[in-house]
């Protein structure tokens, strides 16, 4: 599956590129937010999951638009748990961990800190979980997901696509960086992703993805740890990032990195 075959619908805000694999399709929605969030939806025989939530106030409205009338399973709830009025009376899946992380956890934190940051704007409440996942494979709406738990949440195969979600990619974009055990993390995950062989990979906070994108973010974070190891501050490790890589996005993600490895 090339990444950029697809039908392109707007909505009131953003945008969604529908990926046909005969059986099932795939539907990305752009949020077009302040965060860039990606939420995907996959059908299949008239029925969509949904996975992940958005969680400013626009894009959620115009998702609920866009699939008002239609047959949704469920929605899995991984990484993005705020945005509770998306889908309010549909069922909620996540893992014991996703769920702890998005009431008490480091997702709780982020999402106290963009509703500071964004206001009325971010729609700050936490889905209520409604189904808890375990490791393995699960299926809902007639679809089959392998749930894959990580250290803060789950990661997500899809099978009939050949296609993995997990939380960042990004690979001409910055991404959240904990540290460098986090990027460390991150690598193996990537490589895993490599060596299965995935047609595409499925991040919250980018459009799909293949392999060669993959790679290239292996490189990054390999390049982040390194002028991490070199810098004092924050300060001169924003700007050393910048220099090396001047033409990424995503620059709010950069300042939080600079937080994690510098305090």
């Amino acid at each position: 599956m090339n990444k950029n075959t697809y039908a392109a619908v707007r909505l009131a805000q953003g945008e969604v590129h529908i990926y046909d694999f005969g059986g099932v399709k795939l539907h990305a929605y752009q949020t077009c937010d302040p965060l860039e969030d990606e939420v995907f939806l996959v059908e299949k025989e008239g029925r969509f999951v949904v996975i992940e939530s958005p969680c400013f106030t626009g894009s959620i409205a115009a998702l609920n638009g866009y699939l008002e009338g239609r047959d949704v399973a469920g929605v899995l709830l991984s990484y993005h748990g705020a945005g509770a009025s998306f889908l309010p009376d549909s069922p909620k899946y996540a893992t014991a961990n996703a769920a702890e992380y998005a009431r008490q956890g480091g997702g709780k934190a982020l999402i106290d800190q963009f509703a500071a940051a964004f206001g009325s704007a971010f729609d700050s409440s936490i889905h209520p979980i409604t189904h808890t996942l375990a490791e393995g494979e699960t299926v809902i709406g007639g679809i089959r997901f392998v749930i894959r738990q990580t250290a803060e949440a789950f990661d997500v195969e899809i099978p009939e696509i050949n296609a993995v979600y997990t939380h960042m990619l990004g690979h001409d974009c910055h991404s959240i960086v904990a540290g460098a055990g986090h990027a460390d993390a991150m690598i193996a995950q990537l490589q895993s992703c490599i060596q299965t062989g995935y047609d595409l990979i499925l991040t919250s906070h980018y459009t799909p993805e293949d392999l060669k994108d993959a790679e290239a973010k292996i490189s990054y974070l390999e390049q982040l740890k390194v002028i991490a190891a070199s810098c004092a501050d924050g300060a001169s490790f924003k700007a050393a990032v910048r220099e090396r890589y001047p033409a990424y996005g995503g620059e709010n993600y950069l300042d939080m990195t600079a937080g994690f490895f510098f305090g």
